[in-house]
């Protein structure tokens, strides 16, 4: 086995005892993207020079008998919405173009610690809106598993890199499912972490009640071993959380659901959802039972309502986020000839630098927080936040966590719902209760789609820092798959 079809577990082990190198393990992974990148695009920046530098540096720690964490030496694959002092940062916008930040993210910091090795910057939807990387204005990202699909999104960069074997491991953001969903559709695993449990410091605003740092990896341990290492309490974001990080690495290892009580939402189902991904659900479903875990039906009505109220409150958030880029600060000035007023430059910056989805929620935004309309549209919106966090509440009294399809359907065809913004915010139907609630959820593959093959989700959604039973569940479907089938999909994108 190559050393790029490796887990990123396997990696840190082999890197630790010095059977292998940091620096072979890296210029392995530069090796594949220069082999891939191509076809796929899931990199906005990449700097080999920087990472075989990076590389040695690991090495010549572990040679000084420094101890680093499980994941020294490892690549990662960093998604291009967090700052990095030593690579450019646009969030996937013309308006940050070539910017290059004064400081590292939190996220950021905290993988260098853990002696991360990074990659480069992946692509996504502009300012983290969207759900299929087509919003980006750099062009759209493939899905590896067939090149004329979509990979997701936002995280749609990071999810193809860790599917199409450039990275063992990414750093994603959920806001309304943009971790999940491009999990899904890749056939990787993706974790949203409880809001607050993953810091925002340095990680640019979409919605920022909502916008949560989470992992991907190709199975559930490498994304729990991540998780341990870039989460925990930030006393520079004033959200976190001043709590232990949850037992996650612990909890994949045990891989058990005997004696859990699992409930399927009744709500996430029917009219809308493709055959196949409900086939594979209901399998994952009888995987579950047999097992040991009991399964239940359980109804939280609020989130059939889910939908409206996140494209309420996520762009009034941005709207506000995004007054930032005025053309006075940094990023893109257009206009600025001496003749034009501030106002005017402005005006000019911000129709040149910014995409069509973006100028589409910041409309919304603005339109739902004017005079006159707050109470009525986003008042409305969080109480109904409110209602599916008491859904969330009252679920958890009756079962230890929550399951659905990840995604109502399989990877769309690039552009397939470009001109239709309501049938493309559908792909996070199953999704954005999570983040509304700000409780953890992960998606891991269970199979793929009868009718084009392509691959499947399964969403495990528990309590507020019960992250590690996410990891318990999802870890134990995927040895279950592995021990009956030989795993859930392929192990190899077969597009490429």
């Amino acid at each position: 086995m190559s050393l790029i079809h490796k887990t990123a577990a396997e990696l840190g082990r082999l890197i630790a005892t010095g059977e292998t190198s940091s620096v072979e393990v890296a210029q392995a992974h530069l090796d594949r993207i220069a082999a891939v990148e191509p076809k796929v695009h899931a990199f906005l920046h990449v700097d080999p020079d920087g990472v075989l530098a990076q590389a040695r540096a690991v090495d010549e720690r572990l040679a000084a008998g420094e101890r680093l964490g499980p994941l020294a030496g490892v690549p990662i694959a960093h998604k291009d919405v967090f700052t990095t002092a030593d690579m450019p940062t646009t969030a996937g916008s013309k308006i940050l173009e070539g910017w290059r930040p004064p400081y590292d993210a939190t996220v950021t910091q905290r993988l260098r610690a853990a002696g991360l090795v990074i990659l480069g910057k992946t692509n996504l939807d502009e300012f983290a809106m969207g759900s299929s990387t087509e919003n980006s204005a750099y062009g759209p990202t493939r899905n590896p598993w067939d090149l004329t699909r979509i990979p997701g999104g936002s995280s749609g960069g990071a999810s193809a890199s860790v599917a199409a074997y450039e990275a063992p491991l990414s750093t994603g953001t959920d806001t309304g499912g943009s971790i999940r969903q491009p999990a899904a559709v890749t056939g990787i695993v993706g974790m949203k972490p409880t809001y607050g449990g993953s810091s925002r410091y340095g990680l640019i605003a979409f919605a920022s009640s909502l916008d949560t740092p989470g992992p991907f990896a190709r199975n559930v341990l490498d994304a729990a071993l991540l998780h341990e290492a870039f989460s925990g309490h930030d006393p520079m974001d004033s959200t976190s959380i001043d709590a232990p990080v949850p037992p996650v690495v612990e909890a994949a290892r045990q891989a058990s659901v005997d004696g859990l009580r699992i409930g399927v939402v009744k709500e996430f189902g029917g009219d809308g959802y493709q055959p196949g991904v409900l086939a594979r659900f209901q399998e994952a479903v009888d995987l579950l039972e047999s097992l040991g875990a009991k399964v239940v039906e359980v109804s939280c009505p609020s989130f059939t309502y889910a939908l409206p109220a996140y494209y309420l409150i996520a762009p009034s958030e941005c709207s506000s986020n995004l007054a930032r880029f005025d053309a006075m600060r940094y990023g893109l000035r257009v206009g600025d000839d001496g003749t034009r007023s501030a106002e005017e430059v402005m005006a000019l910056t911000r129709a040149a630098g910014f995409g069509p989805e973006v100028k589409r929620r910041i409309m919304l935004g603005t339109y739902a927080l004017s005079s006159g309309y707050y109470d009525a549209y986003y008042g409305s919106a969080q109480k109904v936040r409110t209602l599916i966090a008491r859904d969330f509440e009252a679920a958890f009294h009756q079962v230890d966590v929550l399951i659905s399809p990840t995604t109502p359907t399989t990877a769309f065809p690039i552009g397939e719902r470009a001109d239709d913004p309501m049938a493309m915010y559908l792909a996070d139907l199953c999704t954005i209760p999570s983040n509304l609630a700000g409780n953890a959820a992960i998606s891991v593959p269970c199979g793929r789609a009868d009718e084009d093959g392509l691959p499947v989700g399964l969403q495990i959604m528990a309590p507020v820092l019960g992250d590690d039973r996410c990891y318990r569940v999802g870890a134990a479907v995927e040895k279950a798959f592995e021990d009956r089938w030989g795993g859930p999909l392929l192990k190899e994108a077969p597009a490429l």
